[in-house]
């Protein structure tokens, strides 16, 4: 049996999977916010909740905002504040008493597409999550392709590709750079382009459904959205060309992009087609917590 956690900034959610993809048990749990040590004790109690149901113990793989540093196993860069710093591989596999595998969230979403989801059939798996953020993640063969220093695939803080003179520096980004692509090709930039366009706060899902219904601005939101997501494509394809792409997050979900980006990324892609598919994450908000599962699946 594999047991995945996804451990993010508000919840965390527990699957334990049977060899063939059957899931045997589901739990999810608030966060906590109260300290590092409590952390730790929700992923035990998870961990325990899954196993009692399921009546069997299993591997264990976690999916983190951030990644661990291959060589000294310090989580970086999660917006789960309380594990930056943190040996937190190694804390719980001393909690738990067994082996613990970690990796980026992203790369957990690429892994689980890779192995029965909309890449299983591919080798090179690219997963590109167009939610709240833009990240990325790498799988080959089914397996993370995390890199020398652990960032590969780590997509979200290069800058917007092929700037305008309009875009150019770029906004302000939260990691203190200017013209990530984390302000842009995803919800919260098409949020704030909104914004900076109307002054009016409005939701991701109502900017979309204002562009469906004719709204002119909303379109223009949306147009500029789906060229920056296909600027971020070509990029990718230049230096990875992958297999495909599978898309997760919230963005994903709006159908009309799997029409609209491919003929957007040529304009940028040195060759002369673009022919990559472009797909739905198969397992949608299960992706994550899958892939984790899925690390233990050598």
């Amino acid at each position: 049996m594999f047991i995945g956690i996804d451990w993010g900034g508000t919840k965390m959610e527990v699957i334990a999977l049977g060899r063939d993809g059957e899931t045997r048990a589901r739990h999810r749990v608030s966060t906590p916010t109260s300290g590092y040590d409590d952390c730790i004790r929700a992923v035990l109690d998870l961990v325990a909740a899954a196993e009692q149901t399921a009546g069997e113990q299993g591997s264990i793989g976690i999916g983190i905002p951030g990644s661990p540093n291959p060589r000294t196993g310090i989580v970086r860069n999660s917006n789960a504040v309380l594990i930056n710093g943190k040996p937190l591989g190694r804390d719980l596999e001393t909690a738990l008493g067994r082996p613990v595998r970690l990796a980026n969230d992203a790369n957990c979403l690429a892994v689980s597409e890779a192995v029965d989801g909309a890449g299983k059939n591919e080798h090179v798996v690219f997963g590109v999550i167009v939610g709240t953020g833009h990240g990325g993640g790498l799988a080959i063969d089914k397996k993370v392709h995390a890199g020398y220093q652990g960032v590969a695939a780590e997509i979200g803080h290069y800058p917007l590709p092929w700037m305008t003179q309009d875009e150019y520096p770029g906004h302000k980004c939260w990691c203190g750079k200017h013209g990530c692509l984390d302000m842009y090709a995803c919800g919260t930039g098409v949020e704030l382009d909104y914004r900076l366009t109307t002054g009016v706060e409005k939701r991701g899902r109502d900017i979309i459904e204002a562009k469906r219904a004719g709204d002119l601005v909303a379109t223009g939101v949306y147009e500029r959205f789906v060229d920056r997501l296909a600027r971020s494509l070509a990029l990718l394809t230049n230096i990875v060309d992958p297999d495909v792409y599978v898309l997760g997050g919230g963005m994903s979900n709006v159908d009309e992009i799997y029409q609209d980006v491919p003929p957007r990324v040529v304009n940028y892609l040195f060759g002369d087609t673009f022919e990559t598919p472009i797909r739905k994450a198969l397992h949608g908000d299960s992706s994550g917590v899958r892939g984790a599962a899925w690390l233990w699946k050598d």
